[in-house]
């Protein structure tokens, strides 16, 4: 029996145990315990209930709401203009102001082009550049039976109040099992875990499937590498750097935890697998995932510790948890007052852990285990910190994003910058008198094999649907 709470999706008691390829059947409720038995049953319940701005159905985000910043329409537009010329510039901005970037991120991805934003981010747009036709070749083929029959156990249950997947084989349904079928056949030697549906289907929720499918590429590969291999070593080697890292944060809750000999496993297993998608209010799980695209798994780290510092923080906390039952059932329900927007970015952007951090504790922890246990059976590759890493690790004619954008959109705000650019540039060669003469800057990036990108021309009273195959939101 599944537990639905008011959240982003599907509460379950026994969601820890076997994460990887788990085959039980997890039953629907309507809040007070009566069974959906069918699917028209259900779409009948959904057809009464409204739908909020995110696509959840019937009030499953109502402390989502409640939460969100209210962002004013014009301080929208400004922003979506930003990121407008960040998109169709994106090689100069990750090259020479991915500073600039990353505070940008930090504020938040407008929502209509956050789909685009992720997608570049995670370095998705440039493996799916790299290997044209090849989602099309595996969502081709029939797939391995033993992971087919697990993933289409498990599709019913991500975010099954969402609109997306709120109808068995529908649209969304239909995708996701698309999107991880098509992973097991890309890396056959891993197959599929179970914490691998919500990541799948959060990317869904922004963008197609072929995109989603490389995003989730990415993300298996480059920012939570080993987390779904069999053994699941590589999140009982973070479970380790999470809790060496609470010592420093906060000593009260280290020591309770460690008092108690609860292993981190058991706590933080779905917070990091699922990178907290199906734990946070939905409007936290978009800020956190815009910072963690863009900045590696130290976001994911960052939130573990505040959660764990806010509920177990201080001696007055501590006083209602005397056992390890106690404690679990503490971090299982945190105080929505911790997960709000404001409050969870705030504290995430105060939080004094950073890569290096990480990586020591991680040496640390690795040298631990090899006196322990022997060697590690999973060989995953290295981690890469985020999206500036990520493009650094590609060969320099893969790294230039600019091939033919889907929408060039000439922004005031991005006409003037450029304008002033110009402007300043002419100034300093008058006030130089081009007295001395340089050689010709090297580009950050190499110049792309694929065609020059289109001129950019304003779009101006088209009353047309824009079609394209790159779409900045999928609903």
């Amino acid at each position: 029996m599944a537990k639905i709470e008011p959240g982003n999706g599907l509460k379950s008691a026994e969601s820890r145990k076997s994460l990887r390829g788990t085959t039980e059947s997890l039953a629907l409720t309507d809040g007070e315990g009566n069974l959906f038995g069918s699917d028209s049953e259900l779409n009948a319940y959904t057809s009464e209930r409204q739908t909020d701005k995110y696509g959840f159905i019937g009030g499953a985000q109502q402390y989502s709401e409640q939460s969100a910043e209210n962002i004013p329409p014009e301080v929208l537009r400004q922003r979506e203009a930003k990121w407008l010329d960040m998109l169709n510039n994106w090689d100069k901005w990750m090259a020479k102001r991915h500073k600039k970037m990353k505070l940008r991120c930090q504020k938040g991805i407008p929502p209509s082009l956050r789909g685009r934003a992720w997608l570049y981010l995670s370095g998705g747009k440039v493996k799916r550049e790299q290997h044209k036709g090849t989602f099309e070749e595996l969502d081709s083929q029939a797939g391995d039976p033993k992971w087919v029959d697990v993933i289409e156990r498990d599709l019913h249950r991500q975010f099954p109040f969402h609109e997306m997947f709120v109808a068995r084989g529908g649209h969304g349904q239909q995708d996701l099992y698309r999107v991880l079928k098509a992973y097991t056949l890309h890396r056959p030697e891993e197959g599929y875990c179970q914490a691998q549906a919500p990541i799948a289907a959060v990317l869904l929720m922004h963008m197609p499937a072929e995109d989603a499918f490389w995003g989730l590429v990415q993300i298996c590969e480059k920012y939570l590498p080993g987390y779904y291999s069999a053994g699941l070593e590589a999140i009982q080697l973070d479970g380790e750097i999470l809790f060496a890292l609470l010592k420093q944060v906060s000593p009260l809750a280290h020591r309770h935890l460690k008092k108690h000999k609860l292993d981190p496993i058991l706590y933080m297993t779905e917070w990091f697998m699922c990178a907290f998608s199906r734990t946070l209010p939905w409007v936290s799980v978009l800020r956190v995932w815009d910072m963690f695209l863009c900045e590696g798994v130290k976001i994911i780290f960052r939130v573990g510790l505040v959660l764990l510092k806010c509920m177990l923080g201080s001696q007055d906390k501590l006083k209602t948890c005397q056992g390890q039952y106690e404690t679990m059932e503490l971090l299982k329900t945190i105080d929505t007052r911790y997960m709000q927007e404001g409050f969870l970015v705030r504290e995430i952007l105060e939080l004094p852990v950073s890569e290096r951090d990480i990586e020591k504790e991680h040496l640390a922890s690795v040298r631990r285990w090899k006196e322990t246990r022997g060697e590690l059976h999973c060989k995953s590759l290295p981690r890469m910190h985020g999206a500036k890493a990520i493009m650094a690790a590609e060969p320099p004619s893969c790294q230039d994003l600019r091939q033919n954008p889907t929408i060039i959109v000439e922004s005031p705000l991005a006409t003037k910058s450029n304008g002033e650019d110009k402007e300043r540039k002419r100034t300093k060669e008058e006030k130089n008198g081009k007295k001395n003469s340089f050689p010709t800057p090297v580009a950050a990036y190499l110049e792309p094999s694929e065609p020059s990108p289109l001129k950019d021309t304003a779009l101006l009273g088209s009353n047309q649907s824009l079609s394209s195959t790159e779409h900045d939101t999928y609903l």
